[in-house]
Protein backbone atom coordinates (compact mmCIF):
# COMPACT_ATOMS: atom_id res chain seq x y z
CA UNK A 1 0.00 0.00 0.00
CA UNK A 2 1.05 3.42 -1.00
CA UNK A 3 1.03 6.33 1.74
CA UNK A 4 -1.31 8.58 1.94
CA UNK A 5 -1.68 11.39 0.33
CA UNK A 6 -2.81 14.93 1.62
CA UNK A 7 -6.33 16.42 1.56
CA UNK A 8 -6.40 19.46 0.61
CA UNK A 9 -9.82 20.83 1.08
CA UNK A 10 -11.76 23.53 -0.11
CA UNK A 11 -14.18 26.00 1.66
CA UNK A 12 -15.31 28.30 4.46
CA UNK A 13 -12.94 27.30 7.36
CA UNK A 14 -14.93 28.70 10.29
CA UNK A 15 -17.94 26.42 8.75
CA UNK A 16 -18.69 23.60 10.75
CA UNK A 17 -18.39 21.25 7.41
CA UNK A 18 -14.91 22.11 7.06
CA UNK A 19 -14.17 21.68 10.75
CA UNK A 20 -15.86 18.79 11.05
CA UNK A 21 -14.45 17.23 8.13
CA UNK A 22 -10.86 18.04 10.30
CA UNK A 23 -12.23 16.19 13.19
CA UNK A 24 -12.38 12.97 10.94
CA UNK A 25 -9.28 13.28 9.80
CA UNK A 26 -7.47 13.49 13.15
CA UNK A 27 -10.15 10.12 14.04
CA UNK A 28 -8.79 7.90 11.29
CA UNK A 29 -5.06 9.72 12.33
CA UNK A 30 -4.42 11.68 9.50
CA UNK A 31 -2.86 14.81 9.32
CA UNK A 32 -5.41 17.74 8.91
CA UNK A 33 -6.21 18.70 5.73
CA UNK A 34 -4.68 22.30 4.17
CA UNK A 35 -7.53 24.62 3.73
CA UNK A 36 -8.01 26.83 0.91
CA UNK A 37 -10.83 29.21 1.94
CA UNK A 38 -13.27 30.25 -0.99
CA UNK A 39 -12.65 33.49 0.28
CA UNK A 40 -9.06 33.46 -0.73
CA UNK A 41 -9.62 31.54 -4.06
CA UNK A 42 -12.18 34.08 -4.95
CA UNK A 43 -9.41 37.01 -4.68
CA UNK A 44 -6.79 34.70 -5.79
CA UNK A 45 -7.64 31.76 -8.63
CA UNK A 46 -3.97 31.12 -8.53
CA UNK A 47 -4.09 30.18 -5.13
CA UNK A 48 -4.60 26.47 -5.43
CA UNK A 49 -1.54 26.05 -7.93
CA UNK A 50 1.11 27.36 -5.62
CA UNK A 51 0.54 25.03 -2.96
CA UNK A 52 3.71 22.43 -3.23
CA UNK A 53 1.67 19.04 -3.06
CA UNK A 54 2.29 17.28 -6.21
CA UNK A 55 -0.07 14.23 -5.08
CA UNK A 56 -3.07 15.05 -2.93
CA UNK A 57 -6.94 14.31 -2.48
CA UNK A 58 -9.12 17.08 -3.04
CA UNK A 59 -12.16 17.68 -1.24
CA UNK A 60 -14.60 20.67 -2.82
CA UNK A 61 -16.99 21.43 -0.26
CA UNK A 62 -19.88 24.61 0.14
CA UNK A 63 -18.90 27.76 -0.64
CA UNK A 64 -22.16 28.69 1.43
CA UNK A 65 -22.84 30.22 4.62
CA UNK A 66 -20.35 33.19 4.62
CA UNK A 67 -21.56 36.84 3.94
CA UNK A 68 -17.78 37.74 2.59
CA UNK A 69 -17.79 34.68 -0.22
CA UNK A 70 -21.54 35.57 -1.08
CA UNK A 71 -20.50 39.00 -1.82
CA UNK A 72 -17.81 37.84 -3.88
CA UNK A 73 -19.48 35.57 -6.19
CA UNK A 74 -22.56 38.02 -6.87
CA UNK A 75 -19.52 40.59 -7.86
CA UNK A 76 -18.20 37.52 -10.29
CA UNK A 77 -21.39 36.64 -11.30
CA UNK A 78 -22.52 40.34 -12.56
CA UNK A 79 -21.36 40.64 -15.88
CA UNK A 80 -22.94 37.34 -17.12
CA UNK A 81 -26.21 37.66 -15.36
CA UNK A 82 -26.91 41.25 -16.95
CA UNK A 83 -29.19 40.41 -20.02
CA UNK A 84 -30.35 37.27 -18.14
CA UNK A 85 -34.09 38.44 -16.93
CA UNK A 86 -32.64 37.83 -13.11
CA UNK A 87 -32.66 40.57 -10.81
CA UNK A 88 -28.82 41.83 -10.50
CA UNK A 89 -26.51 43.92 -8.51
CA UNK A 90 -24.26 45.66 -9.55
CA UNK A 91 -20.10 45.31 -7.80
CA UNK A 92 -20.99 48.85 -6.47
CA UNK A 93 -24.44 47.73 -4.98
CA UNK A 94 -23.14 44.69 -3.88
CA UNK A 95 -20.31 46.55 -1.71
CA UNK A 96 -22.84 48.75 0.05
CA UNK A 97 -24.77 45.96 1.21
CA UNK A 98 -24.35 44.84 5.25
CA UNK A 99 -25.25 41.46 6.00
CA UNK A 100 -28.89 40.86 6.49
CA UNK A 101 -29.15 36.85 7.98
CA UNK A 102 -31.52 34.77 5.40
CA UNK A 103 -32.10 37.83 3.06
CA UNK A 104 -32.23 36.48 -0.83
CA UNK A 105 -29.82 38.33 -2.97
CA UNK A 106 -29.93 37.69 -6.50
CA UNK A 107 -29.48 33.52 -6.51
CA UNK A 108 -29.05 33.47 -10.13
CA UNK A 109 -26.10 36.01 -10.66
CA UNK A 110 -24.52 34.50 -7.50
CA UNK A 111 -24.54 31.00 -9.37
CA UNK A 112 -23.06 32.29 -12.49
CA UNK A 113 -20.56 33.70 -10.43
CA UNK A 114 -19.94 30.30 -8.92
CA UNK A 115 -20.03 28.91 -12.17
CA UNK A 116 -16.98 31.05 -12.90
CA UNK A 117 -15.27 30.34 -10.25
CA UNK A 118 -15.82 26.03 -10.99
CA UNK A 119 -14.68 26.18 -14.43
CA UNK A 120 -11.01 28.24 -12.81
CA UNK A 121 -10.80 25.36 -10.79
CA UNK A 122 -11.58 22.75 -13.70
CA UNK A 123 -8.26 24.79 -15.44
CA UNK A 124 -6.50 24.81 -12.26
CA UNK A 125 -7.02 20.78 -12.07
CA UNK A 126 -6.18 20.28 -15.51
CA UNK A 127 -2.26 21.49 -14.42
CA UNK A 128 -2.38 19.41 -11.79
CA UNK A 129 -2.79 15.67 -12.85
CA UNK A 130 -0.94 13.96 -9.40
CA UNK A 131 -4.14 15.65 -7.63
CA UNK A 132 -6.77 13.16 -7.76
CA UNK A 133 -10.50 15.05 -7.29
CA UNK A 134 -13.17 13.84 -5.18
CA UNK A 135 -15.68 15.94 -7.16
CA UNK A 136 -14.81 17.14 -10.44
CA UNK A 137 -15.80 20.82 -10.67
CA UNK A 138 -18.03 20.06 -14.16
CA UNK A 139 -20.31 17.56 -12.03
CA UNK A 140 -20.83 19.82 -9.24
CA UNK A 141 -21.69 23.06 -11.62
CA UNK A 142 -24.72 19.86 -13.34
CA UNK A 143 -25.58 19.46 -9.84
CA UNK A 144 -26.52 22.81 -9.30
CA UNK A 145 -29.17 22.78 -11.75
CA UNK A 146 -32.15 20.95 -11.13
CA UNK A 147 -33.51 21.43 -14.75
CA UNK A 148 -30.16 19.54 -16.20
CA UNK A 149 -30.33 16.81 -13.64
CA UNK A 150 -34.16 16.10 -13.78
CA UNK A 151 -33.99 15.82 -17.71
CA UNK A 152 -29.89 14.16 -17.59
CA UNK A 153 -31.95 11.34 -15.52
CA UNK A 154 -35.55 11.06 -17.66
CA UNK A 155 -33.29 10.43 -20.84
CA UNK A 156 -31.58 7.41 -18.86
CA UNK A 157 -35.09 5.83 -17.72
CA UNK A 158 -34.60 7.04 -14.26
CA UNK A 159 -37.75 8.25 -12.00
CA UNK A 160 -38.38 11.80 -11.51
CA UNK A 161 -41.19 14.04 -11.23
CA UNK A 162 -42.54 14.74 -14.78
CA UNK A 163 -41.14 18.61 -15.76
CA UNK A 164 -43.60 21.48 -17.09
CA UNK A 165 -41.95 22.46 -20.13
CA UNK A 166 -42.01 25.68 -21.85
CA UNK A 167 -42.52 28.31 -18.67
CA UNK A 168 -41.15 31.29 -18.82
CA UNK A 169 -43.86 33.58 -16.35
CA UNK A 170 -46.93 32.97 -13.96
CA UNK A 171 -49.14 33.48 -17.57
CA UNK A 172 -47.25 30.49 -19.29
CA UNK A 173 -47.07 28.60 -15.80
CA UNK A 174 -51.23 28.78 -15.64
CA UNK A 175 -51.33 28.08 -19.61
CA UNK A 176 -49.54 24.68 -18.68
CA UNK A 177 -51.33 23.76 -15.89
CA UNK A 178 -54.57 23.79 -18.31
CA UNK A 179 -52.96 22.03 -20.59
CA UNK A 180 -51.31 19.61 -18.31
CA UNK A 181 -54.92 19.16 -16.08
CA UNK A 182 -52.44 19.85 -13.10
CA UNK A 183 -53.46 20.97 -9.91
CA UNK A 184 -50.29 21.52 -8.31
CA UNK A 185 -46.66 21.71 -8.80
CA UNK A 186 -43.39 22.64 -7.20
CA UNK A 187 -41.82 25.70 -8.74
CA UNK A 188 -37.97 25.56 -7.14
CA UNK A 189 -34.78 28.09 -8.65
CA UNK A 190 -33.01 25.57 -10.18
CA UNK A 191 -29.64 26.69 -8.25
CA UNK A 192 -31.26 26.78 -5.25
CA UNK A 193 -30.96 24.16 -1.83
CA UNK A 194 -32.32 23.27 1.32
CA UNK A 195 -35.58 24.54 0.07
CA UNK A 196 -34.15 27.81 -0.30
CA UNK A 197 -36.38 29.36 -3.02
CA UNK A 198 -38.94 26.71 -3.24
CA UNK A 199 -43.09 26.68 -3.62
CA UNK A 200 -45.81 24.94 -4.41
CA UNK A 201 -48.52 26.56 -6.34
CA UNK A 202 -51.86 25.32 -5.87
CA UNK A 203 -54.73 25.70 -8.53
CA UNK A 204 -58.45 24.46 -7.36
CA UNK A 205 -61.85 25.74 -7.82
CA UNK A 206 -60.80 29.01 -8.91
CA UNK A 207 -58.31 29.25 -5.98
CA UNK A 208 -54.86 29.86 -5.85
CA UNK A 209 -52.02 29.27 -3.16
CA UNK A 210 -48.63 29.18 -2.47
CA UNK A 211 -46.98 26.78 0.26
CA UNK A 212 -43.36 28.40 0.91
CA UNK A 213 -40.37 30.03 2.86
CA UNK A 214 -40.23 33.00 0.81
CA UNK A 215 -41.03 35.78 2.14
CA UNK A 216 -41.31 39.81 1.33
CA UNK A 217 -40.43 42.41 3.52
CA UNK A 218 -39.72 46.47 2.93
CA UNK A 219 -35.66 44.96 2.48
CA UNK A 220 -36.29 42.54 0.17
CA UNK A 221 -37.33 39.16 -0.14
CA UNK A 222 -36.12 36.49 2.38
CA UNK A 223 -35.84 32.92 3.26
CA UNK A 224 -37.89 32.50 6.62
CA UNK A 225 -37.14 29.59 9.01
CA UNK A 226 -41.16 29.22 8.59
CA UNK A 227 -43.68 27.58 5.97
CA UNK A 228 -46.30 29.80 5.54
CA UNK A 229 -49.02 29.44 3.48
CA UNK A 230 -50.16 32.44 0.86
CA UNK A 231 -53.67 32.95 -0.71
CA UNK A 232 -53.69 36.34 -1.40
CA UNK A 233 -53.84 36.83 -5.17
CA UNK A 234 -51.16 39.58 -5.62
CA UNK A 235 -48.72 38.02 -3.21
CA UNK A 236 -49.20 34.86 -5.38
CA UNK A 237 -48.55 36.70 -8.20
CA UNK A 238 -45.31 38.30 -7.02
CA UNK A 239 -43.54 35.71 -5.48
CA UNK A 240 -44.18 33.46 -8.63
CA UNK A 241 -43.01 35.76 -10.72
CA UNK A 242 -39.93 36.51 -8.19
CA UNK A 243 -38.78 32.54 -8.78
CA UNK A 244 -39.65 32.12 -12.47
CA UNK A 245 -37.47 35.16 -13.27
CA UNK A 246 -34.42 33.51 -11.26
CA UNK A 247 -34.69 30.50 -13.36
CA UNK A 248 -37.10 27.86 -11.87
CA UNK A 249 -37.37 24.15 -12.30
CA UNK A 250 -41.64 23.44 -12.19
CA UNK A 251 -42.61 20.11 -11.89
CA UNK A 252 -46.09 18.36 -11.11
CA UNK A 253 -46.28 17.31 -7.51
CA UNK A 254 -46.93 13.73 -6.96
CA UNK A 255 -49.06 11.96 -4.69
CA UNK A 256 -46.62 10.36 -1.98
CA UNK A 257 -46.67 7.67 0.66
CA UNK A 258 -47.30 8.50 4.14
CA UNK A 259 -45.19 7.29 7.35
CA UNK A 260 -47.53 7.29 10.39
CA UNK A 261 -49.22 9.77 8.40
CA UNK A 262 -47.16 12.00 7.66
CA UNK A 263 -45.25 13.50 4.99
CA UNK A 264 -41.63 12.14 4.28
CA UNK A 265 -39.01 11.53 1.60
CA UNK A 266 -35.34 10.43 2.41
CA UNK A 267 -31.87 11.79 1.69
CA UNK A 268 -29.78 8.93 0.56
CA UNK A 269 -25.91 9.37 1.07
CA UNK A 270 -24.16 7.31 -1.42
CA UNK A 271 -20.79 6.82 -1.60
CA UNK A 272 -18.46 5.21 -4.14
CA UNK A 273 -21.45 3.90 -6.07
CA UNK A 274 -23.40 2.77 -2.94
CA UNK A 275 -26.09 4.33 -1.38
CA UNK A 276 -23.86 4.27 2.33
CA UNK A 277 -26.38 6.68 4.61
CA UNK A 278 -29.91 7.16 4.62
CA UNK A 279 -31.83 9.89 6.37
CA UNK A 280 -35.41 9.77 6.52
CA UNK A 281 -36.76 13.38 6.73
CA UNK A 282 -40.63 13.75 8.29
CA UNK A 283 -42.60 16.08 8.65
CA UNK A 284 -46.32 17.46 8.80
CA UNK A 285 -45.97 19.80 5.86
CA UNK A 286 -44.99 18.22 2.37
CA UNK A 287 -41.90 20.96 3.01
CA UNK A 288 -39.43 18.06 4.86
CA UNK A 289 -36.61 19.87 5.30
CA UNK A 290 -35.19 19.58 8.80
CA UNK A 291 -34.43 22.99 9.48
CA UNK A 292 -38.01 24.28 8.40
CA UNK A 293 -39.88 21.68 10.72
CA UNK A 294 -38.90 18.57 10.34
CA UNK A 295 -37.62 15.87 11.92
CA UNK A 296 -35.65 12.34 11.69
CA UNK A 297 -37.54 9.71 10.77
CA UNK A 298 -37.22 5.63 12.05
CA UNK A 299 -35.38 4.50 8.69
CA UNK A 300 -36.45 0.51 10.16
CA UNK A 301 -40.15 1.72 10.84
CA UNK A 302 -39.89 2.84 6.53
CA UNK A 303 -38.00 -0.71 5.41
CA UNK A 304 -40.55 -2.27 6.95
CA UNK A 305 -43.49 -0.37 5.64
CA UNK A 306 -42.07 -0.21 1.76
CA UNK A 307 -42.32 -3.65 -0.20
CA UNK A 308 -38.66 -5.00 -0.87
CA UNK A 309 -38.71 -4.99 -4.66
CA UNK A 310 -39.44 -1.34 -4.13
CA UNK A 311 -37.11 -0.63 -1.79
CA UNK A 312 -34.36 -2.15 -3.68
CA UNK A 313 -35.90 -0.65 -6.83
CA UNK A 314 -35.16 2.54 -5.46
CA UNK A 315 -31.71 2.38 -4.51
CA UNK A 316 -30.96 1.20 -7.54
CA UNK A 317 -32.06 4.52 -8.99
CA UNK A 318 -29.45 6.08 -6.60
CA UNK A 319 -26.95 4.39 -8.11
CA UNK A 320 -27.94 5.17 -11.36
CA UNK A 321 -28.30 9.05 -10.28
CA UNK A 322 -24.49 8.48 -8.65
CA UNK A 323 -23.12 6.94 -11.86
CA UNK A 324 -23.79 9.70 -14.29
CA UNK A 325 -21.75 12.08 -11.42
CA UNK A 326 -17.76 12.00 -11.50
CA UNK A 327 -17.93 12.50 -7.34
CA UNK A 328 -17.03 10.40 -4.34
CA UNK A 329 -20.21 11.31 -3.02
CA UNK A 330 -23.57 12.36 -4.01
CA UNK A 331 -26.48 13.34 -1.83
CA UNK A 332 -29.92 12.72 -3.25
CA UNK A 333 -33.49 13.42 -2.62
CA UNK A 334 -35.72 10.14 -3.07
CA UNK A 335 -39.58 10.01 -2.64
CA UNK A 336 -41.85 7.12 -2.31
CA UNK A 337 -45.15 7.29 -4.50
CA UNK A 338 -48.87 6.72 -2.31
CA UNK A 339 -49.15 3.50 -0.73
CA UNK A 340 -44.76 2.50 -2.15
CA UNK A 341 -46.53 1.94 -5.31
CA UNK A 342 -43.40 3.63 -7.15
CA UNK A 343 -40.03 6.37 -6.52
CA UNK A 344 -38.85 9.11 -7.55
CA UNK A 345 -35.48 10.89 -8.14
CA UNK A 346 -36.55 14.50 -6.88
CA UNK A 347 -33.02 15.87 -7.26
CA UNK A 348 -29.00 15.36 -6.15
CA UNK A 349 -26.82 17.30 -4.39
CA UNK A 350 -23.35 18.11 -4.55
CA UNK A 351 -22.74 19.22 -0.92
CA UNK A 352 -25.80 16.62 0.25
CA UNK A 353 -23.48 14.83 2.79
CA UNK A 354 -23.51 16.93 5.98
CA UNK A 355 -25.17 14.61 8.21
CA UNK A 356 -23.99 15.41 11.46
CA UNK A 357 -24.18 12.53 14.63
CA UNK A 358 -25.10 9.52 11.47
CA UNK A 359 -22.78 6.69 11.82
CA UNK A 360 -22.58 3.45 9.90
CA UNK A 361 -19.95 0.73 11.18
CA UNK A 362 -18.47 2.69 13.81
CA UNK A 363 -17.84 5.92 11.23
CA UNK A 364 -19.05 9.30 11.05
CA UNK A 365 -20.22 10.45 7.78
CA UNK A 366 -16.94 11.64 6.76
CA UNK A 367 -14.81 9.20 7.87
CA UNK A 368 -17.11 6.76 5.87
CA UNK A 369 -15.94 8.93 2.75
CA UNK A 370 -12.76 9.56 3.98
CA UNK A 371 -11.88 5.48 4.37
CA UNK A 372 -13.47 5.52 0.50
CA UNK A 373 -11.41 8.04 -1.12
CA UNK A 374 -8.04 6.33 0.46
CA UNK A 375 -9.33 3.01 -0.34
CA UNK A 376 -9.18 4.32 -4.01
CA UNK A 377 -5.76 5.67 -3.70
CA UNK A 378 -4.99 2.05 -2.98
CA UNK A 379 -4.93 3.10 0.70
CA UNK A 380 -6.14 1.85 4.02
CA UNK A 381 -7.09 4.24 6.98
CA UNK A 382 -6.54 3.37 10.26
Amino acid sequence: MSAAPPFILIGNAENRRVTLFQDALARQGLPPATVVPWRELLEDPARLTRLPAPEALVRIDAAGESWAVEKALLKRGYAGAVGLGCTVLTPAQVDALEEDHGRILCPRQAHVGFLDVLSELDACFAERPGWRVLQQPRSIADLFDKRVTSRRYASRGIPVPEPLEGVTDVASLRERMEEEDCREVFVKVSCGSSASCLAIFRRRRGRESLLTSVEQASAGWYNSLQVRRIVEPERVEEVLGFLLREGSQVERSILKARLGGDFFDCRVLVVAGEPAFIVVRQSRLPITNLHLGGWRGDLERLQAAVPRNEWEAALESCRQVARLHDCLHVGIDLLFEEYFQGHRIVEANAFGDLLPNLHRDGLSVYEWEIREALSRHGVTSA
